[in-house]
Formats: C-alpha cells, structure tokens, sequence
C-alpha cells in the first residue's frame, strides 16, 4: 500500500479489495469519486469517521470504494435511512450519493421532506440523465424527446430541474456543475462537507453505455461530454442569453448557500 500512495496518495481512501472499479468505460461516477476524494483530502476528514449512504443504481456504488461505515440497500430510501442516523447521532457526517432516478423518482418525496426539513445531510447526485443500471430507461432528469430504452421515439415529459426542486422545497445549499469541471466539482463537495444544513449538490455526467448510445447515436464519452456542455450554460451568462438560447439547457453554479435551522427530531435547532 506504502508504493500505492506513491503513485496517489488519495488511494489511502479506497478500499483495495474493491478494485478495480465496476463503471463503465467512460462513466462519470469515477470522476465523481475522484473529485470527492480530492475534497475529503483538502479538508483532512476521515471517511472512518463518516457515514456513507446509496441506494440503488450506478452512483449508489460510489461509496462501496470508500473506507468507511456505509449502508448500500433499497432504491430511493437513502434519505429515510438518514433521517434515522441523525436522528440518534447528530453530529456524524452523513452523505448521500444517488443517482437522478434513485433520488428524485421513487425517492423524490423523501427527497422533498428532507429539503423542508434542512436535514444535515450532504447529498451528491450523479445526473446521467437516465436509469443507467437497470439498461437505460427514462428518467425524471431525462431531456424531452430523448430517445432511451423505454421512449423509442422520444420522452414526451418535461424532466426535473433537481435544483429548482431543491430549493423551493428547502434546501439551504444547492450547486449543480458537470463532470467536465473538476475544480468546481470539488470546491462544491468542500463546501458542502463543512455546510450545515441540507446540500445537493448535482454533477450532470455522461452514459456512454446508455444514453450515449440511445439517445445520441454515440457510445464516445468525450462526444456525450461534449453534448452535456453545449447544453449547459454558467448562470452568470443568464442575462446576457435569450430565452430561446437557455431553452432545454441547465444553469451551472452555486443557486443557494444559507444559513437556516436544522432539523433536529422534534426541534428546529442550529
């Protein structure tokens, strides 16, 4: 391990026996746990010392690399069963990590009362833009007309803007960026870790495996990176696009970073 940390010293976060990975070539959820490491280093937290919870889907295996106590179980629950944790620890770390259709399809109402609440949780959701794991069907996040699995000719429905969602239900931080933007990615997870309050934070990444392959003919990720960056746009561009220029795109950036109460059982407290 001593040569290992050599070469990388984030390394000393994975668990060895778990590697290599499962992702596909070209999936973003390596990134993201990357990015996620680089953030644990910069700030010296201990996953030993965290909880990490996901549920089901491609993200949800996230932390099953990482050294630390975890639950890994039933699609969409992440947030009940952290809502449980503290609950009974208040002070433990907890974060999520969750896939768009884990968190805001048959998790969404868990996702919605967690943000009312301003549960102390750090939740970061892979958006790939569709149900990856289970082959590639439309999700809640899927852009209209998109061709997936279970929309041959194109989804008909209007998808999430999971940030929008977030904070108009509660939630006290909210940032969104993609995998092409590891700098940002990372500074988002820091201040997310040392937020108190509840966090999302969202990186819109790529599927070569699936909605690379239905959607846009391609199973080249740096051509569906490509595709996810000319359909995103900074938020401080805003003012200076039309309406026709943002439709069907999603603002970057951080949208929200408050303080509020926190739930706390019974009490709202700081």
């Amino acid at each position: 391990m001593g040569e290992e940390l050599k070469i990388n010293p984030l390394r000393k976060f994975l668990r060895k026996e778990k590697l290599p990975h499962f992702f596909c070539a070209g999936c973003g959820c390596g990134q993201v746990l990357n990015y996620y490491t680089q953030a644990l280093d910069a700030l010296n937290m201990d996953p030993e010392k965290m909880l990490h919870i996901g549920g089901v889907g491609c993200t949800a295996r996230i932390p099953i690399y990482l050294k630390t106590d975890m639950f890994h179980g039933v699609h969409g629950r992440t947030l009940a069963w952290a809502t449980g944790v503290k609950m009974t620890q208040p002070d433990l770390p907890v974060v999520i990590f969750a896939g768009d259709g884990d968190l805001v399809s048959i998790g969404g109402n868990h996702m919605i009362q967690s943000c009312r609440r301003n549960l102390d949780v750090t939740v970061v959701m892979v958006n790939n833009m569709n149900f990856a794991m289970t082959g590639g069907q439309v999700a809640p996040t899927t852009p209209e007309e998109s061709v997936t699995m279970t929309t041959p000719y194109g989804s008909g429905e209007p998808r999430f803007d999971v940030c929008r969602l977030a904070m108009a239900a509660g939630a006290s931080h909210v940032e969104r960026w993609t995998t092409a933007q590891p700098v940002q990615c990372k500074l988002a997870m820091e201040r997310a870790l040392q937020h108190k309050g509840f966090s999302l934070i969202e990186i819109v990444s790529q599927c070569p495996t699936h909605y690379g392959r239905y959607a846009l003919k391609t199973g080249d990720p740096v051509k569906v990176m490509n595709y996810i960056q000319s359909n995103t746009y900074a938020k401080e561009q805003s003012e200076r696009m039309t309406d026709e220029e943002k439709e069907g795109k999603l603002p970057l950036g951080m949208f929200i970073c408050e303080e509020k109460p926190v739930y706390a059982g019974t009490n709202m407290a700081f």
